[in-house]
């Protein structure tokens, strides 16, 4: 093993251990993350958000008792991988330490810290994103048609880890195409490969198609009440931004690649990808698995530009990045307990670098990603004592149900703690795995509305009681209710039932 080689896994393992020393343990899992690790109880080849993929290591998260040390394993196993990776394209272009030193800052003082440390599909999507770019750049460089069978791997796996991979293989292939390397498309091996990967996500495919396609309604939704307020504008500052410290490196890689005969297909395949995501309105970080190469690219190049007179720019290059870096680390992980983090914004006035803008585009005092990582074993408490209060006999036909997928995950993340049932939902995959015949006698009420006891279906019932709300500062669901309905009548079963069967119907395409 090479110098260079050593240092590279040395670099991907420190890769794995920084985030876990930075993030304060007063944290919880995130909301999403809650939804990820229900789908690995019920695990299949499809779910309403996402392909398959994330469900499993879900499972082996349930096999080891659920810690948050084996939440944030997986993230962290594919940034380290991609990390190698990255490194590997470095290698193959002649680059050495610097190069990696270089990436490695990319890797730690930007975007990545987060993505590849939170139990969502970007992680694993951007493993193979960068997957496909090695295999394409190894092709040109070797011609030998393994690396072909590597691409149809890659985009297979990466379907099955989340779809926004067929905008990547889409963008690469109209590189490819815009260059000499268009000859790729007569080589029988690439459609071999391609079938190949075809073949691995078809289980997915059928699954949509048994359930008529519900990412088609999910995405329209999304469309709907997100992604319709993103400005073009604000979505091409924010890739010079999620990256900043190193925004330097990426753009040198950029360049090189779009200037450079032999790679200019990386080049263009960002090109073709941001044009992608500003047609379909994507968000901001929709981007990142498209950045791991132009790293590699940009670091090479930096490392060999300054390999004999200008060395000292070196040194420029790591005081910008690590001084920028350790600006933005607090932003990136919740690196202190809640107050004191929101003190420390207040001081830095990060509020004017648009980190605090939730999705109701209002600033607040945490990013909404840590606030969603609050007030969620409180929940469950006051769910467990709203529970406590019904009778052996109303436990026997009582519901704990919850008006959306963070809450109901919340409450069965810490279910056996508390000694409660599974907790339901109407919202995103729970929809799916509501039983048929699920009776709503009894139940605990998990809402943000104030006023339930107040609405029509309350009238049904023989008691309505709101028990607590929770009051976690900082948390994003602080002001949540909990209620307690008890003694429902047939109206109100029947109510329910054509509910849940109009809402399933809704995710129909």
């Amino acid at each position: 093993m090479t110098k260079t080689s050593r240092l590279l896994y040395c670099l991907a393992l420190l890769r794995i251990i920084i985030p876990y020393l930075l993030q304060n343990p007063v944290y919880e899992p995130h909301r999403d993350e809650f939804l990820y690790l229900a789908e690995g109880h019920h695990l299949a080849f499809g779910f309403m958000e996402v392909p398959p993929m994330l469900s499993v290591f879900a499972w082996l998260t349930h096999f080891f008792n659920d810690g948050m040390f084996w939440i944030k394993l997986w993230p962290s196993l594919f940034g380290a991988a991609t990390f190698i990776v990255a490194g590997k394209i470095i290698e193959s272009l002649g680059g050495k330490s610097f190069a990696l030193i270089l990436l490695f800052f990319s890797f730690l003082f930007g975007a990545y810290l987060r993505m590849f440390f939170l139990f969502q599909p970007n992680a694993p999507e951007i493993f193979f994103w960068t997957m496909i770019a090695f295999s394409c750049i190894r092709f040109t460089q070797t011609k030998k048609n393994k690396w072909l069978y590597v691409f149809g791997l890659s985009v297979g796996l990466g379907m099955l880890s989340k779809y926004s991979v067929a905008f990547y293989t889409v963008s690469i292939l109209l590189g490819l195409l815009c260059t000499k390397y268009r000859t790729v498309f007569s080589n029988k091996h690439f459609w071999f490969a391609s079938l190949i990967g075809f073949f691995i996500f078809l289980p997915n495919l059928i699954w949509q198609w048994q359930n008529h396609f519900p990412v088609v309604v999910h995405m329209h939704e999304l469309q709907q009440t997100q992604l319709q307020y993103i400005n073009p504008s604000d979505f091409l500052v924010a890739q010079l931004l999620l990256m900043f410290p190193c925004v330097f490196v990426w753009l040198t890689g950029l360049f090189n690649t779009l200037s450079s005969r032999q790679y200019r297909f990386i080049g263009l395949a960002y090109v073709f990808l941001i044009i992608l995501l500003l047609i379909g309105q994507g968000k901001d970080y929709y981007s990142a698995g498209v950045y791991p190469p132009l790293f590699a690219f940009g670091a090479t190049a930096l490392q060999k530009f300054t390999a004999q007179k200008r060395k000292y720019l070196r040194y420029a290059f790591i005081v910008f990045s690590v001084g920028l870096g350790l600006f933005v680390v607090p932003i990136l992980l919740p690196v202190l307990p809640p107050e004191p983090l929101a003190n420390l914004y207040v001081k830095m006035n990060i509020g004017k670098t648009g980190s605090l803008k939730w999705e109701d585009l209002k600033n607040h005092p945490l990013p909404q990603d840590f606030s969603d990582m609050l007030g969620w074993e409180e929940m469950t408490q006051k769910v467990a004592k709203a529970y406590s209060m019904l009778s052996d006999s109303e436990k026997n036909n009582a519901t704990i149900f919850c008006n959306n997928y963070g809450m109901a995950g919340a409450v069965n993340y810490y279910a056996s703690k508390y000694h409660l049932p599974e907790a339901y939902s109407d919202n995103a995959s729970f929809l799916y795995w509501m039983p048929a015949d699920m009776g709503m006698k009894n139940f605990v009420l998990v809402s943000e509305d104030p006023d339930e006891q107040h609405h029509d279906f309350a009238k049904g019932f023989t008691a309505v009681i709101k028990v607590d709300s929770i009051i976690t500062e900082y948390a994003r669901e602080k002001g949540d209710y909990i209620y307690l309905f008890k003694g429902a009548d047939t109206n109100f079963e029947k109510f329910f039932k054509a509910k849940i069967a109009k809402d399933k119907a809704e995710f129909k395409y």
